[in-house]
């Protein structure tokens, strides 16, 4: 196995985590958008106003998206297993 190969599946490893992590923080990004909107212009200054929803949106998206994020990391696991005899030789 050569550098090249090392760097490739480090590569395709990132991209992967940054496409399954990014369902789950963009309906946190929003919702936290959307509560501190609201606690500006109601001047409501308290913590768990923020995190309550920001923890149900994330349990919300990852029911939603969990399937599909499990199959694209069964994917992405099966290609690099099966890709092992080749980079051996």
């Amino acid at each position: 196995m050569d550098a090249q190969q090392v760097f490739t599946i480090g590569q395709q490893g990132l991209e992967i985590l940054l496409l399954i992590a990014a369902p789950v923080l963009l309906a946190v990004l929003g919702i936290g958008l959307i509560v501190s909107v609201f606690q500006a212009a109601t001047q409501l200054n308290e913590q768990t106003l923020s995190f309550v929803p920001k923890l149900i949106v994330a349990v919300v998206a990852l029911l939603i998206a969990g399937p599909w994020m499990v199959s694209i990391l069964v994917e992405y696991v099966q290609r690099t297993i099966t890709s092992i005899p080749n980079a051996v030789s």
